[in-house]
């Protein structure tokens, strides 16, 4: 990609990065586990892509994702993202996934019984598993039949997603347990 620019930035989760083009964000990389894995997971995404000072839209976003993981309530739909090259489906799941509120949480079959059918839960599962974009995409507030936590690609797993809802407050029918 040209024109494709980075920088990362540090929250209650640990360090991440944020990814963004002529056309404004096109990524957001959660924790690594360390900064150098962090680029190194950017630069696999991303391939040519240099480090700079985030524009002025790009650095209110950061400060809401910020704001976000320290407790305040923000939906963040309102960042613009650019989704190009993403498929249509995947754009489809993202977009309901953002109109679920901090503290809020919707499970794969809610999102893909509005898509069409709960059949599609699986394709669900696998876009959100493909999120470019998580936080401002909150695939960490979609869940598993039952309100179980289900699966998380981010460093870290279920333990980060479910550190991120208590984070929000979110209310879900889990045993105390899984959030200890």
């Amino acid at each position: 990609m040209t024109n494709q620019h980075y920088t990362l930035f540090d929250t209650p989760i640990g360090i991440c990065g944020i990814e963004w083009g002529p056309r404004g964000i096109n990524g957001v990389q959660l924790p690594m586990g360390s900064e150098e894995k962090t680029v190194n997971r950017i630069h696999q995404r991303h391939g040519e892509i240099s480090e700079a000072e985030p524009t002025a839209a790009v650095q209110h976003a950061i400060e809401r994702i910020v704001e976000l993981l320290e407790g305040k309530a923000d939906d963040l739909t309102d960042i613009a993202l650019d989704l190009e090259g993403v498929p249509a489906f995947n754009r489809s799941v993202y977009e309901i996934a953002r109109t679920i509120p901090p503290g809020k949480t919707l499970t794969y079959g809610d999102i893909a019984k509005r898509l069409g059918g709960v059949e599609l839960s699986r394709d669900v599962g696998q876009a959100l598993g493909r999120n470019p974009c998580p936080i401002v995409v909150p695939c960490h507030r979609v869940l598993a039949a039952g309100n179980k936590p289900g699966g998380f690609s981010a460093n870290g797993g279920v333990s980060t997603k479910l550190k991120m809802l208590r984070i929000e407050g979110a209310i879900v029918n889990h045993t105390p347990s899984l959030f200890d």
